[in-house]
């Protein structure tokens, strides 16, 4: 898995390049944010229930909801949130409240 980081204009921008077969942590977040599923096949599981999508899709993720990307194919997936952190080493903290 390979993880770039953007940063702009007060907007942050995980961008995951999934191998087939490869997950994402499972995690939650006080506040509902985007994501969009550029390209391939992925299975989302939101508080227990499992859907299949094929990119291009846009979605949002809902607060509270423990959600996890599984690549069924060679996935990008974009995590998209509002903040003012632009350091890769701390953002994953300040989003997921550690």
């Amino acid at each position: 898995m390979e993880i770039e980081h953007r940063f702009g204009g007060g907007v942050y921008i995980k961008e995951t390049h999934f191998l087939a077969g490869e997950s994402g942590e499972k995690h939650i977040h006080d506040y509902d944010h985007l994501s969009y599923l550029v390209s391939g096949r992925v299975e989302l599981k939101v508080d227990g229930v499992t859907v299949r999508l094929e990119g291009p899709k846009t979605l949002t993720i809902e607060a509270g909801k423990s959600h996890q990307v599984t690549a069924l194919t060679n996935v990008t997936w974009l995590c998209i949130h509002a903040t003012e952190c632009t350091d890769p080493e701390k953002v994953d903290g300040v989003l997921l409240g550690a």
